[in-house]
């Protein structure tokens, strides 16, 4: 169902790994210009137990800029390699003959803001891309022809588009949703790729949140919503939808329609009568279900396909760290293959040729991220191409550790640690907790805990509970637990780094972005003498203020918000969230917090951030504050994380003692920051 992967990246800003994990394609790294690194300067005294040279730190530049290549994809006959690379300091889409990779041309010419999400067209002569403006994620569908003419399908002001379904036996065709008519709610259209006519296929009047086609692109079945948070399936027959299947509370993001494969049958994510969610084969008539693939400790997770039988190839399953499971033995050499060329990391197709022979093979580890190769299925062999980010290979990047944290209630903390290089006894630690909060850490690289580690700091993520991928009951248990039993998790994850000997109580600092940032205001005003300091990026600061400004688009789901955050329209829910508000509680908060706003953020209004930091002025307390003009929910343009980071490294090491390489001139003029409050607690600032 497409509502799951709504509601888990309401409050997320995204991931830093590079590499999709299926034939999907999927957003790279969000990355753009690449400033000249930061002038050499001279960093505050480690602590002891680091020992790091000085001359060991990674610029800024080197983690947060443009990749020299990244979210690389084959063409659909196999004849084309096209990827994301910097043209003129921007992200671009690049497409080469496959035999003459060194005569790449940029077939998309975009100024401002990095390209991030491509795919092919199935008539292999066109590639279609989205973007928005200045982060407002109203996103555009636009097609580049081969030759570098680009045009947007979709130029309707205010409206966002969702790409729903291209398949092979209709090279010509892109199935989309747009809400041009209805904010709240998408319409299905038919767009003619070569000439940008588009057909209604439907008029959502029936207020269905998400649709799953089959592959001749035909509506097949769609999902409702319903008052109680649950869902409702229902199944097109004919102009009609007839109701399909209905599913409770407690299964509605772990249950679902995966797919709909060929002669009647789906697949269905299915955690009703288990716990997990178990990848089951549906039979539409009868309902007759057969389990494909299901693990004791982790929801179904990546699926791959044969790209014209559409039949189901390989399934992953990711507790502590990606596995890979066939389902057809056909594939097993190329997932042993692989997992040997992956040499203990993790590994991704991102897109195949529709004779299935060559794949597109991403690899990942966290000191060496995206390492591309194209795999002959024939011979079972990879050839390795080229590195996302080749100076990444060249710097001391550290490993990670997955360890599972006991809560005090008992429930198991999927978590992963960190350390900085030479570390032999505690160490200042980062409490880095993911956005969502309806997604998860997993293992592999992270540009930011890299940059954190680098700087002498252990880094810890704990996975607290209302997390996904870990099954139904530790989902649930997040119900009603924001800045209660969620916040516990994030402090038993310190009591344990503590009690382990990774760093001591008073040295450790809170931070993340979106729900990451919410918890870092939670942190900071409801257990104030917990953390040294704060970073804070795009996070609510009150609930109810956050409800009050949804996109429109959101209003649909705002059934499911009620049963898992509070029901804001009665008393007891109200009173609930005015509890779980950081904001408040803004006058117990003792520790200094660093502040990161996108001002176009369409998800966390600016007024999010606004409002704790004048209260934290209000009453005297430190706060720095920094918005970036044209940006979103996460900061896409690389001269800007680099500016934010460069902050946030410097705000650190005043607070926790590490190292920073202080921003310069050049780096904060090539971005947009503006620092609104507290610029003396930016040590360094030119």
């Amino acid at each position: 169902m497409k509502r799951f992967a709504l509601v888990a990246i309401l409050f997320g800003c995204g991931s830093s790994k590079p590499g999709p994990v299926s034939p999907t394609p999927a957003p790279p790294p969000v990355a753009e210009a690449t400033p000249a690194p930061a002038a050499p300067a001279t960093p505050p005294a480690p602590p002891p137990a680091v020992g790091k040279p000085k001359n060991d730190l990674i610029p800024r530049s080197v983690l947060f800029g443009n990749p020299e290549r990244t979210n690389v994809q084959i063409s659909p006959d196999g004849k084309h390699l096209s990827w994301i690379a910097a043209k003129d300091g921007v992200l671009n889409v690049f497409v080469a003959a496959i035999d003459k990779l060194d005569e790449a041309k940029p077939i998309t010419s975009e100024t401002s803001r990095p390209v991030r999400q491509y795919f092919w067209s199935f008539d292999n002569k066109h590639v279609l891309y989205m973007q928005d403006t200045a982060g407002d994620e109203n996103w555009h569908l636009i097609r580049a022809d081969l030759d570098g003419k680009t045009d947007d399908l979709t130029p309707y002001k205010g409206a966002r588009v969702e790409v729903m379904g291209l398949s092979e036996k209709k090279p010509a065709t892109v199935i989309v949703g747009i809400n041009d008519r209805n904010p709240q709610l998408s319409d299905v259209y038919a767009l003619d790729i070569p000439s940008g006519k588009r057909t209604l296929l439907y008029q959502n009047d029936d207020g269905f949140v998400g649709f799953n086609l089959d592959h001749e692109l035909n509506l097949v079945f769609a999902e409702k919503l319903v008052p109680t948070g649950g869902g409702e399936i229902y199944i097109r027959e004919g102009k009609a939808w007839k109701l399909y299947d209905s599913i409770p509370f407690e299964d509605a993001q772990t249950t679902g329609i995966a797919d709909v494969l060929p002669g009647g049958k789906a697949l269905v994510t299915e955690s009703r009568g288990r716990d997990t969610a178990a990848l089951v084969e549906q039979d539409e008539k009868t309902k007759k279900e057969k389990v494909i693939a299901e693990d004791p400790k982790a929801d179904v997770g990546g699926m791959m396909f044969h790209p014209t039988r559409h039949t189901l190839l390989a399934v992953s399953f990711d507790y502590d760290r990606v596995h890979w499971r066939a389902i057809d033995r056909s594939v097993q050499p190329d997932l042993d293959g692989l997992t040997k060329l992956a040499d203990g990391g993790d590994f991704g197709v991102s897109s195949t040729s529709l004779d299935f022979k060559t794949w597109l093979v991403a690899t990942t580890t966290p000191q060496h991220p995206g390492h591309y190769y194209l795999w002959d299925h024939v011979k079972h062999t990879g050839k390795f191409l080229f590195a996302a980010r080749p100076e990444l290979d060249k710097q001391p990047l550290v490993g990670q550790e997955a360890v599972v944290i006991p809560a005090r209630d008992g429930l198991p903390l999927v978590s992963y640690l960190t350390k900085p290089a030479g570390a032999t006894g505690p160490v200042p630690m980062v409490m880095f907790v993911h956005g969502g909060p309806w997604a998860r850490d997993s293992y592999g690289y992270s540009s930011v805990v890299q940059l954190f580690a680098n700087r002498g700091y252990a880094v810890l993520q704990v996975n607290f509970r209302g997390s996904t991928g870990f099954g139904k009951k530790f989902l649930n248990a997040g119900n009603l637990e924001w800045a209660k039993k969620m916040h516990d998790d994030i402090l038993d994850g310190v009591a344990w780094a503590v009690d382990h000997g990774v760093t001591t109580k008073d040295k450790v600092a809170i931070a993340g972005g979106s729900y990451g940032g919410y918890e870092t205001l939670v942190g900071l005003a409801m257990t104030p003498d917990e953390f040294a300091c704060g970073v804070d990026l795009v996070g609510p600061s009150n609930l109810l203020t956050l409800i009050a400004s949804v996109p429109p688009y959101w209003v649909p789901i705002l059934a499911d918000f009620k049963k898992r955050i509070g029901d804001w329209e009665t008393p007891e829910g109200k009173q609930l969230l005015e509890q779980a508000s950081p904001l408040t509680h803004a006058a117990d908060i003792k520790r200094p917090l660093l502040i990161g706003q996108g001002a176009n953020d369409p998800r966390v209004k600016q007024a999010e951030s606004e409002q704790i930091v004048a209260a934290m002025k209000q009453h005297g307390l430190p706060v720095t504050y920094i918005v970036f003009p044209d940006e979103g929910h996460g900061f896409a343009r690389p001269v800007n994380n680099i500016a934010f980071f460069g902050a946030a490294e410097a705000f650190l090491s005043a607070h926790l003692g590490g190292y920073y390489l202080p921003l310069s001139a050049e780096e904060i003029k090539a971005s947009t920051m503006d620092i609104k409050a507290g610029r003396e607690g930016i040590p360094g600032l030119p």
